[in-house]
């Protein structure tokens, strides 16, 4: 994790990025522009990234993956790392609030979080979605995970999307239902586990959601289907792609710092 120190800082944030190395060093911009403006920024690098993987990865491996099982230990030591991270902060720092932002797969990451961790209190979720109906079968990056439904299938038996449908209905259409978080362990299939949809509905802390216009590496039924189960949410769409919305940075930057500001110091 790397802190960037803000001289009189009036709320923390926990940074989070995206699955991938090379985005890394350009997402730190935002930690060192919100630090200066007195959002004192803790940028937390997931597992399997950077000093935390093997020299020859490209960042997150093990992120893509066929088997429910096999994600749901790795989507949830992430959440984990934030949580501990929180841990740290209140430990060593005074009680200023907490707020989250997470791109892309950290947006994933940051939407379980503020539903288990009530200690962060607002978000700011950036191209970024759920279901994984949606994602993994319609996003150019994850690829790997269809190649490991064709090759392999898995333990719920899913190998194509329309199996993938089949077995995600039932659980799907109760997530309304759901009372508490605990109730998402007994849906099937295991991908109801670590999909940020389950969790959506029990983020009752305030959210600013970045939608990129032309996204298609976040497919728009994943970003929509996460943005309405949000409850206190307001949508920011950016005439950008996935990647190209670094060129909008200043912007999302300038509308975050206010948000932070409106909603962390209501909790001063």
């Amino acid at each position: 994790m790397y802190k960037y120190n803000s001289e009189n800082p009036w709320g923390r944030l926990i940074f989070l990025h995206g699955i991938g190395n090379g985005h890394i060093p350009y997402l730190m911009w935002f930690a060192e522009k919100f630090s200066k403006m007195g959002l004192e920024t803790y940028f937390l690098i997931h597992p399997y990234h950077k000093e935390r993987a093997k020299p020859n990865w490209k960042g997150g491996e093990p992120f893509y993956h066929h088997s429910p099982a096999h994600c749901v230990v790795r989507f949830h030591q992430a959440v984990k790392d934030v949580r501990r991270t929180i841990d740290l902060i209140e430990e060593i720092e005074n009680k200023l609030p907490i707020g989250i932002m997470g791109f892309s797969f950290g947006g994933m990451i940051a939407t379980i979080s503020m539903a288990l961790d009530k200690r962060i209190k607002a978000g700011v979720l950036s191209f970024t979605g759920a279901d994984w109906r949606w994602i993994n079968w319609y996003s150019p990056y994850l690829e790997p995970v269809r190649e490991g439904y064709k090759k392999y299938s898995n333990e719920w038996g899913c190998k194509d999307e329309t199996k993938c449908v089949k077995l995600r209905e039932e659980s799907f259409n109760k997530l309304n239902e759901l009372k508490n978080i605990n109730e998402i362990f007994s849906l099937k299939p295991g991908c109801f586990h670590y999909d940020p949809i389950s969790y959506a509905k029990f983020v009752d802390q305030p959210v600013l959601f970045f939608k990129g216009m032309f996204d298609k590496i976040m497919p728009k039924n994943a970003s929509n289907n996460l943005y309405n189960k949000l409850q206190h949410a307001r949508k920011v769409t950016i005439p950008s792609g996935h990647k190209s919305s670094y060129f909008f940075r200043r912007v999302i930057a300038r509308k975050s710092l206010h948000f932070f500001k409106n909603t962390l110091n209501k909790k001063l």
